[in-house]
């Protein structure tokens, strides 16, 4: 589900001094953009994301998206459920400009599926009878000492059978290796028509932002969750999103 955005020009210029990065409504105005052409594989995710909510998404389920920010998770997954399934879809993010935006976006895309968009933080909110849980690229803005305590309310909050789709940008142990994958990575972003410049000033409003784990960290998590089957669907360069899996 693509959402029209304008151009992501937010480092173009030379920033005295760079901030840390902040979901705001400079951000929200260019996001589709900007995470397009910084994500790679993004839209495949999301398609997976759909294909996932058709096979697993159960009758009179709630599907949540945490950290939704302008809901294209949330569309993807409203589009591939049974409008008479009797599901409802709640979405939240701590951002209330990403939040107004989600809304607009979701009265555009015509469903009787229910939505109920939330500016809320995922670490407090209450997660009952999913079937689906999609947290896309959100938990690596989380404190890591929070992470497993959420996905430990996940877990319960899950009814048998249910599942957590993750995506995050991981690193890699190995320093070679971790220094290749982020060459290519840099290279995604240059195809993409950001310069030096926009790729340096990013790097560092997002220092101390943005903390990654290792594909062993989070499936050593997501086994302490409790989850009894997990693994990556997709990965390209350094972004994983991983499938977990509830036993029934």
């Amino acid at each position: 589900m693509k959402l029209p955005s304008q151009k992501d020009t937010i480092y173009s210029q030379q920033h005295e001094a760079v901030g840390a990065f902040q979901f705001d409504e400079s951000v929200v105005a260019v996001f589709p953009d900007m995470i397009q052409r910084s994500v790679p594989g993004y839209q495949t995710i999301l398609t997976g994301i759909g294909e996932l909510t058709k096979i697993h998404a159960q009758p009179n389920t709630r599907l949540y998206d945490l950290g939704c920010s302008l809901g294209a998770a949330t569309l993807t997954m409203r589009r591939a459920l049974d409008e008479n399934s009797g599901c409802s879809i709640v979405a939240l993010d701590t951002s209330t400009a990403m939040v107004e935006r989600a809304q607009e976006y979701l009265l555009a895309f015509h469903s009787e599926v229910p939505v109920e968009l939330h500016c809320a933080d995922m670490c407090d909110f209450d997660i009952q009878n999913a079937s689906v849980v999609v947290i896309n690229f959100t938990l690596q803005f989380i404190d890591p000492q929070e992470r497993l305590t959420l996905l430990e309310r996940i877990y319960q909050g899950l009814v048998p059978g249910g599942i957590l789709i993750l995506s995050e940008k991981i690193h890699f142990e190995d320093p070679a290796l971790q220094k290749s994958i982020e060459h290519l990575h840099l290279q995604f972003k240059r195809a993409n028509g950001y310069s030096e410049l926009e790729i340096s000033q990013k790097r560092s409003s997002l220092e101390n932002v943005l903390i990654s784990d290792s594909e062993a960290t989070h499936l050593d998590r997501l086994q302490q969750a409790g989850f009894e089957s997990a693994g990556i669907w997709f990965q390209a360069y350094n972004f994983a999103s991983f499938l977990a899996i509830k036993a029934k």
